[in-house]
């Protein structure tokens, strides 16, 4: 069973990541972090999944900072990353999608967000 971490400040969002994936019959152990500084605690905690979803316009810490956090600690740099978000501006657009293993905006498909998630897992 593979480890899905959601980073997103909205509950709402974080709840409808969780329905979704939940259809997928419970191939996935979810954990979820309403927070960048809460997704780097449950690191710290060694609640490390096996992808993390990462919401990037978060108060306090943002995505990006997360994103460095994560890969630049030698124990988590090898999680995958999907960014997860709206923020759709040309340089998060492209920076996403050379840095990150995926980069999906909301609002999303829910059959797309199963399949490049699945996408991304096989590349493990």
């Amino acid at each position: 069973m593979n480890k899905i971490m959601i980073v997103d400040d909205d509950p709402v969002q974080i709840f409808t990541v969780e329905e979704i994936l939940k259809e997928a019959g419970g191939k996935y152990e979810l954990i979820s972090a309403n927070s960048g500084r809460d997704c780097l605690q449950l690191l710290k905690n060694k609640k490390i999944p096996d992808l993390i979803l990462l919401d990037i316009m978060m108060p306090e810490m943002n995505g990006w900072d997360v994103f460095a956090k994560v890969k630049e600690n030698p124990k988590w740099r090898e999680i995958p990353i999907v960014f997860l978000t709206a923020q759709t501006d040309p340089y998060s657009e492209g920076f996403g999608k050379i840095s990150a293993d995926e980069y999906i905006e909301k609002p999303f498909d829910m059959e797309e967000l199963k399949k490049r998630i699945g996408k991304v897992l096989q590349r493990k």
